[in-house]
């Protein structure tokens, strides 16, 4: 007996999540509210990667976390 065969195609945004260790004054200064998301242009991105210390740069928006939990399914 063969295994079923399921393809999964996944239509969203290239979104990144940005993975940083802040302060609230931090966050004060630039508007941003805790357990929170935004979408934001490289202008701001600049300015925040320009006001943040190292970060860490992962994968993510809802269709990529998706896929990748199917994926770890086998």
């Amino acid at each position: 007996m063969t295994k079923p065969r399921f393809d999964v195609l996944g239509i969203g945004n290239a979104i990144v999540d940005i993975i940083a260790e802040s302060g609230d004054d931090f966050l004060t200064k630039h508007g941003l509210d805790k357990g929170t998301m935004r979408l934001i242009d490289e202008a701001e991105a600049t300015r925040l990667y320009g006001d943040m210390g190292p970060a860490i740069e992962i994968s993510g928006g809802s269709a990529a976390n998706t896929i990748a939990g199917v994926a770890a399914l086998g």
